[in-house]
């Protein structure tokens, strides 16, 4: 295997960096280090990288589609490494998950129609319901032990009771790091296909599945619901790339995939990035060895965070992750209002991390931790911490 120096520190200040170029526009201070938005701070694989220059020097920048490699790339990515079988018809780009996500409220829901989340969860969930004008129903995971679960019971009841017309998924499970097992995927399934309720399942975070914890598609595990499932996916997380905006959604009932394309179609969405494109082509050809390299820098991470918060701030938990780049970090130990505790974080800290109330479910002492970054970097951000929890103490 090739060297990767994933402990490079590569300044991405005045880069139009969402991550660290925007703290005062959020209303942060201008100085505190950002490990918030799920970007990494490292370079995209060398093959993506090549292929990229290649196309710069060729110049020329117009209307683009991809071509028959481009998904027979993705597909072979998802034969191998999950054992799911797609065709050619499934697949439809779109320029993001969280868009093809208000694109599917938008094809396969009415105005006001229930769609079911389960809190805390990634925070676009949320909008892409409200913003959308249609329901939001929340059916929460439950906290116990220092892992998080379904409460099987409480979905199905909340999807009777609300008559829900649709059910967005996070698998793996962001912010908490679960990966759900094919045996949970199943069940989710046979409730979802009993009443009737279509799955929009966001699997962005797939690559990252913890070994011991192999990530299962939703298709995969419930394959009798190809009619009322789609699956989202994109090299976006797994190679850096989320800048470039290509996703690739699979969507395997032929009325269900022209009712997505028809809303595409209304919103003026018609071709992807075509960098995007080259970007994704690339990655999924060739980015296979950089990308086990990273994840193993990124468990190192985890290690050295699991064993600095121990050491030194052992008021603060880690739930630990089967997967993902987070570290979803319990500070009910401080003994903080959810107030207090998230200006120890911005303004003593001087961190900049996402709060856990943006999640919902009651997550207000939790706090997210994106582990992609140098191991200076996240060294100095648990010092920080370190230091404003001791003054906060005194």
């Amino acid at each position: 295997m090739a060297q990767y120096n994933f402990d490079e520190i590569i300044d991405r200040k005045n880069t139009n960096s969402l991550k660290y170029d925007f703290a005062v526009e959020r209303g942060l201070p201008a100085d505190v280090l950002p490990l918030w938005v799920a970007d990494m701070d490292f370079r995209a694989p060398e093959p993506v990288l090549d292929a990229l220059h290649q196309a710069v020097s060729h110049g020329i920048f117009g209307y683009s589609e991809a071509m028959p490699d481009y998904y027979e790339a993705a597909a072979k990515w998802f034969r191998e490494r999950f054992q799911w079988e797609t065709k050619p018809e499934w697949l439809v780009k779109t320029p993001g998950i969280v868009f093809a996500l208000a694109t599917a409220v938008r094809a396969l829901t009415e105005p006001g129609d229930p769609i079911l989340i389960q809190p805390p969860v990634y925070y676009p969930f949320f909008s892409v319901i409200r913003e959308n004008d249609r329901r939001l129903v929340e059916s929460r995971l439950v906290f116990a032990d220092g892992r998080y679960t379904i409460d099987f019971a409480d979905f199905e009841a909340k999807i009777v009771e609300n008559n829900v017309k649709l059910y967005i998924l996070c698998s793996p499970h962001n912010p908490t790091g679960r990966v759900w097992t094919r045996e949970e995927l199943e069940r989710l399934g046979s409730i979802c296909r009993k009443h009737h309720v279509f799955v929009i399942s966001d699997e962005i975070h797939c690559d990252f599945a913890f070994p011991e914890h192999p990530h299962t598609i939703f298709l995969a595990a419930n394959p009798g619901l190809a009619d009322q499932a789609v699956v989202c996916t994109a090299p976006s997380k797994t190679f850096n790339l989320a800048g470039l905006q290509a996703s690739n959604i699979w969507i395997p009932n032929a009325d269900v995939r022209e009712r997505f394309k028809k809303v595409l179609r209304k919103s003026g969405a018609m071709e992807l990035n075509t960098l995007g494109l080259i970007a994704c082509r690339a990655a999924y050809q060739s980015g296979g060895e950089w990308l086990e390299a990273c994840k193993a820098y990124m468990r190192e991470n985890l290690a050295f965070l699991r064993d600095y918060l121990a050491q030194n701030i052992p008021q603060l938990r880690l739930v630990e992750p089967e997967g993902t780049y987070f570290a979803w970090v319990d500070c009910s130990g401080l003994g903080l209002s959810d107030e207090d505790l998230d200006n120890l974080i911005i303004h003593h800290a001087k961190l900049w991390l996402d709060a856990g109330h943006i999640f919902g479910g009651d997550a207000g002492q939790f706090q997210r931790i994106v582990l992609a970054c140098p191991r200076a970097t996240l060294r100095q951000a648990l010092e920080q911490l370190t230091q404003a929890v001791r003054e906060a103490a005194q």
